[in-house]
């Protein structure tokens, strides 16, 4: 027969001055529980307890890398779109004009693309030290 699981009929009821409330909450919100019941419970029983936490200095690298990811999506949609303009010339006196209007966006685009090469070469040392830091 299968074990049934209980419901839960017993209560405690606790009361809390408003600084003690506010450490409970504060220290709830930085858990993956969804509702203070839950969180009270575990702490309560003494059962572990999930902790999410959010490194400030990593969140600054990923704002980071965000914005390098949209530069580089900017530059692929430009030069697409400058290909598909020499494609659709073929030949024709437009193609040699593309052909050189492509040659000089990509000496432009070239310096864009080594800043985002050695910003994420600096955030991958980074990453790499605090790995480091945390195996010892």
């Amino acid at each position: 027969m299968e074990k049934q699981e209980e419901n839960r009929s017993r209560r405690l009821i606790v009361r809390f001055k408003p600084a003690e409330f506010q450490l409970i909450e504060k220290r709830f919100k930085k858990t993956l529980f969804r509702k203070l019941s839950e969180y009270s419970r575990k702490v309560l029983l003494e059962k572990s307890i999930t902790v999410s936490y959010r490194d400030k200095a990593m969140d600054d690298v990923l704002e980071e890398l965000i914005l390098l990811r949209r530069e580089l999506n900017a530059i692929g949609n430009n030069l697409n779109q400058a290909v598909y303009q020499i494609n659709a010339a073929h030949g024709n006196a437009d193609g040699r004009l593309w052909a050189n209007l492509l040659s000089v966006v990509t000496s432009k685009v070239e310096p864009s693309i080594n800043h985002i090469k050695e910003r994420m070469n600096q955030y991958a040392e980074i990453w790499s030290q605090k790995l480091r830091a945390a195996k010892a």
